[in-house]
C-alpha cells in the first residue's frame, strides 16, 4: 500500500488510504498531485473615494442663476468653492438624502456637534447655497440650516443616498413624524447601483390646515396622493389655478448643456491639482 506524501502529517483514511492535510499541497483521490486554482482577487474598496464620487455629478450651486449681469463674480466664488473642496469632501447628495453633519459648536463638550437628518431643501448657487435636514427627536421636529461652504461644517457623511420625486421636500414639516425620523445613529446604507436610487414614496398627511397650500400647481408636488385629502369642490379650485401655459414658456426653462460643461471641466481640472 502506497502512501502520499506532502509537506505535513499523514493521516489514514478508512480505507487505508493516506491523506495529507497540509496547506501546501493538495492530493487526489487517484493519487496524482490536484491542479492548483489560486484564490479569486481580491476587490479592494477605497473607502475614502466612496463609489458615487466616480459618477460625473456637477453640485447645482455651480450653475449661475439666469440672468446673471455680472458672471466674473461667479466665476470667483467658483474659485473659492474649489478651495474649499480641497480641504474636506463635500458628497454628491439630494433632497431625500440623509446626511450626517459635524460642525464646531463653542459650546459642546467636544467643541463640535453632529446631527443626522433627512436633507429636505437644498437652495441657493456660489458661496451662498445652503441645505436644510430635518429630523424628529422625542416627538418634537428639528430642522437645521447649513451654509454648504461655511468653514464651522468639520464633515458632510451620505448615510443613504437618494432621491425623491420632488426636488423640495419641505411638505414633510405637514406630514406625519414618521417621514421625517432617522435614526441618530444610523449606519451608511449602500445601495449598491450605478444610478442615484429614486424612492417614489409618497407621505401621508397630517390633518389640514397645512403651512401651505401644497396642492397648489406652482409646488408641482409629486410625492403626496392628494386626493386622498381633496374634495370634489377644492379639485374644482385647483383646475382655477393651473397654468397649463407654463410647460410651453421657453423663457422659464432652458438649456444649460453647455454651460455646466464648461464649468464641470473647469472645476474638475482644478480639483486635480494639489
Amino acid at each position: 500500500m502506497a502512501a502520499v506524501w506532502s509537506r505535513g502529517r499523514l493521516f489514514r483514511g478508512v480505507s487505508g488510504r493516506y491523506f495529507s492535510l497540509s496547506v501546501g499541497h493538495f492530493t487526489s483521490q487517484d493519487g496524482e498531485a490536484a491542479q492548483f486554482k489560486p484564490p479569486p482577487k481580491p476587490v479592494i474598496m477605497d473607502e475614502s473615494k466612496p463609489e458615487t464620487e466616480q459618477r460625473k455629478f456637477l453640485s447645482p450651486e455651480f450653475i449661475p442663476p439666469r440672468g446673471r449681469t455680472n458672471p466674473f463674480k461667479y466665476y470667483l466664488e467658483r474659485r473659492d468653492m474649489v478651495k474649499r473642496r480641497k480641504s474636506i469632501n463635500i458628497p454628491e447628495f439630494y433632497a431625500g438624502s440623509i446626511l450626517s453633519v459635524t460642525a464646531a459648536d463653542l459650546y459642546a463638550n467636544g467643541k463640535n456637534n453632529t446631527f443626522v437628518g433627512i436633507c429636505i431643501q437644498r437652495r441657493g448657487s456660489g458661496l451662498g447655497a445652503t441645505f436644510r435636514l430635518r429630523n424628529v427627536i422625542e416627538g418634537q421636529g428639528v430642522e437645521i440650516c447649513y451654509e454648504l461652504y461655511n468653514p464651522i461644517i468639520q464633515e458632510i457623511k451620505v448615510l443613504k443616498l437618494e432621491k425623491r420625486l420632488d426636488d423640495d421636500l419641505m411638505y414633510l414639516r405637514d406630514a406625519l413624524p414618521e417621514y421625517s425620523t432617522v435614526d441618530v445613529n444610523m449606519e451608511p446604507v449602500n445601495l449598491g447601483t450605478e444610478e442615484v436610487y429614486v424612492n417614489k414614496m409618497q407621505v401621508k398627511m397630517k390633518p389640514k390646515p397645512w403651512s401651505k397650500r401644497w396642492e397648489h400647481p406652482k409646488f408641482n408636488i409629486k410625492g403626496i396622493n392628494f386626493d386622498v385629502y381633496l374634495t370634489e369642490k377644492n379639485k374644482e379650485k385647483i383646475k382655477q389655478w393651473s397654468m397649463p401655459w407654463r410647460e410651453f414658456d421657453m423663457m422659464k426653462e432652458y438649456d444649460t448643456t453647455e454651460i455646466e460643461k464648461k464649468i464641470w471641466e473647469e472645476v474638475n481640472a482644478e480639483l486635480k491639482k494639489k
